[in-house]
């Protein structure tokens, strides 16, 4: 993998709704038709993307105006990074009043990794990121 910049760089800002969750599905099925993906690699992108956003989602308490969901694809001609990234506080379903015994972020999570070929996350003091890689069969 080389540090070098993408080939092109997408950027779309959502309102952190469910409602909203179709158009980031629709816009990465745009970007990742355009690629030599798939009709199936093309609808794992397109179903990994709308599980990273419904756990944000997931993560909302209701109390305060949520901001929204940034996401930004970056296309390079063997692979398409997409990032999620939100500032909603990572907040226990414990912390929450949830109880249960399957946590729907693990089951996210789980999902979008059989469905790219690399994820990773990361979280600072404000920030919630998954990013999602798909490579480009050869």
């Amino acid at each position: 993998m080389s540090n070098s910049e993408p080939e092109a760089v997408v950027e779309l800002s959502i309102p952190s709704r469910p409602e909203y969750v179709g158009v980031a599905r629709l816009a990465i099925l745009g970007v990742a038709s355009r690629m030599r993906f798939s009709y199936d690699e093309v609808e794992d992108i397109r179903l990994a993307v709308g599980e990273a956003c419904t756990s944000v989602l997931d993560r909302l308490d209701g109390s305060t105006e949520a901001p929204p969901i940034q996401i930004r694809c970056l296309i390079d001609p063997g692979k398409l990074t997409v990032e999620v990234k939100d500032s909603v506080p990572l907040v226990p379903r414990e912390a929450r009043g949830e109880g249960g015994s399957v946590d729907d972020m693990q089951l996210n999570s789980v999902l979008i990794r059989i469905l790219m070929d690399e994820v990773t996350s990361e979280d600072d003091s404000s920030t919630h990121t998954i990013r999602m890689v798909k490579f480009v069969a050869r």
